[in-house]
């Protein structure tokens, strides 16, 4: 096993519990909203059809797009004053119970409507009740396919579950994420391991009462009917158990914060961690300097830009880096290009002025959108700058990340430079640079401060018309925290003392595929060269 698998394996039992909350609830609810709902299509013929095909029609939302979309649709009801926070567990369990419905109210539709006719009119004509009839006859023949439904919507939500880390809830998913990102398939697997394993274990639960009722056995219904209810139970409370299982010494932490009140009013600092390495790095150095400042921290990685930021903003996260560039083109909604501090100083003020957010400063470098491609393929067409790239590209395919071709800088480089790509290709991050490396692609929006760009031995052009926007490091800290000085001064070490080769190393310390770090290994050796630095000056 690796050395990042090993050091995440203590995550397990937090990631296991929250995965198994998040199902339980999904699942329960689907089961409450779906059958109630099938018995009342069941005698309403016109309705099934336009009913059904809407349950089905989420099926065909992607999982991933589904999650995401919860999130401004529970940013636009905060008005409301539901208290639903639009990050983490609500939209997670929102979009999971969504996925849950079609099986179960589909199965139980048919189940009933399947019941044999002649079995329904004998009930009726012993005098049962239109309710009698569907409780004592209906429900127990079509209990089996039922079943089925929710054997079927258990799989797919514990599957589904794994999506929720992007929208800042923690899951299984956790493990897969951030290995992907790390090109760390050993953690991969453990994640999806462990998803299946529940997976698998939930549904032998749900078939043994399906069995139990197929047959007839009471003994068996009993006893796999018990565990379930244990199981549903310790799924609701497993997240709050195995945070009091960490707190080894519960006695003494209250002793401590009676005596040091000023202790315990600190708050526990969330750090936040986009979708690749040097955010995981920089999140775990941020989490060295804050724990060695006497907080106690926990971290939210794997986030998309958007909801971050808007994470942030809310007061969900207190504490992430971000870039100049990025805040300016998706949140300020800019699409000039003025210089670095002329964006850095509007910028601050409008973090201040509009979210109440403090821009402690910059770390020391850039990790700006680069057009890169293999350095032997830039050598032999003669390329070193974009203005040179532009002939060719009508023979040539670009990859970029999730973002890119949706971004404003992108039209900017291709309008201002001419570029005519033949093709364009999305990657995950984590496979964006093997694929130019491996000619799949001829060009990719490379990041100017990732590690792979020697690794794989690529060329970044130069952007000599100045299209792509600044897009320094800055460290935010939200609205909750904003005003305290104390968090300030912890993070005040950071600025200014990281400049990009430094980074690249750290980074490609954890991407390499030899004798690689772990992403904290690679943070306590970042900290390293800035205690280094700041002593010899």
């Amino acid at each position: 096993m690796s050395p990042n698998v090993l050091e995440r394996f203590n995550e397990l039992p937090e990631n296991l519990a929250n995965h198994l909350m998040l199902t339980v609830i999904a699942l329960s609810v689907g089961v409450l909203l779906s059958v109630p709902l099938a018995v009342w299509l069941v005698n309403r013929k016109a309705m099934q059809y336009p009913v059904l095909t809407s349950a089905g029609v989420i099926q065909t939302i992607p999982s991933l797009a589904l999650l995401a979309l919860m999130v401004p649709v529970l940013d636009k009801t905060a008005g409301l004053g539901l208290g639903l926070a639009p990050f983490g567990f609500y939209p997670a369990v929102i979009a999971l119970t969504l996925y849950s419905v079609f099986p179960i109210l589909r199965n139980t539709v048919t189940g009933i409507l399947g019941v044999d006719p002649a079995m329904v009119e004998a009930a009726r004509g012993v005098g049962m009740t239109e309710r009698q009839v569907l409780m004592k006859v209906q429900l127990p023949l079509a209990a089996p396919v039922i079943i089925a439904g929710i054997r079927t919507a258990t799989v797919w939500v514990v599957g589904i579950a794994t999506l929720a880390t992007p929208v800042g809830q923690r899951s299984l998913g956790n493990f897969i994420f951030t290995g992907l990102q790390t090109r760390n398939w050993t953690m991969v697997m453990f994640g999806v391991v462990s998803a299946a394993v529940l997976a698998i274990a939930l549904d032998l639960l749900i078939g043994g009462v399906q069995k139990a009722v197929e047959h007839r056995n009471r003994r068996l219904g009993w006893t796999a009917a018990s565990v379930l209810l244990l199981v549903i139970i310790g799924g609701l409370f497993s997240p709050a158990a195995v945070q009091w299982a960490r707190s080894t010494d519960a006695l003494r932490i209250a002793a401590d914060a009676v005596v040091d009140e000023q202790h315990a009013a600190r708050p526990i600092i969330r750090i936040g961690a986009k979708t690749f390495t040097e955010q995981y790095i920089l999140a775990a150095l941020i989490d060295e300097v804050m724990s060695d400042a006497g907080f106690e921290t926990r971290r939210i990685e794997s986030l998309g830009s958007i909801v971050i930021f808007d994470a942030l903003a809310t007061g969900e996260l207190d504490v992430y880096v971000d870039y100049s560039g990025t805040i300016w083109s998706n949140d300020m909604r800019r699409d000039d290009a003025p210089p670095p501090w002329h964006v850095l100083a509007e910028l601050s003020g409008w973090l201040a002025q509009v979210h109440n957010i403090r821009l402690k400063g910059t770390l020391g470098f850039e990790n700006a959108y680069a057009m890169a491609m293999r350095n032997a393929h830039a050598r032999e067409l003669g390329v070193n700058s974009i203005d040179d790239l532009a002939e060719y590209t009508p023979e040539m395919r670009i990859g970029g990340d999730y973002e890119f071709f949706g971004r404003p800088e992108w039209q900017q480089i291709r309008d201002t430079y001419g570029l005519n790509f033949r093709d364009h290709i999305s990657y995950d991050s984590s496979i964006m640079y093997e694929a130019v490396a491996q000619g799949q692609v001829d060009v990719i929006s490379a990041f100017s401060s990732d590690g792979r760009i020697a690794a794989f031995d690529l060329v970044a052009l130069e952007d000599t018309r100045q299209v792509i926007p600044p897009y320094d490091a800055v460290l935010l800290i939200g609205p909750n925290v904003s005003h305290r000085d104390d968090v300030a001064a912890a993070l005040a070490p950071l600025v200014n003392t990281i400049d990009v080769e430094l980074m690249r190393q750290a980074n490609h310390m954890v991407d390499r595929d030899d004798d690689r770090m772990t992403i904290d290994q690679a943070a306590r050796w970042l900290l390293e060269q800035i205690t280094h630095v700041q002593a010899a000056d």
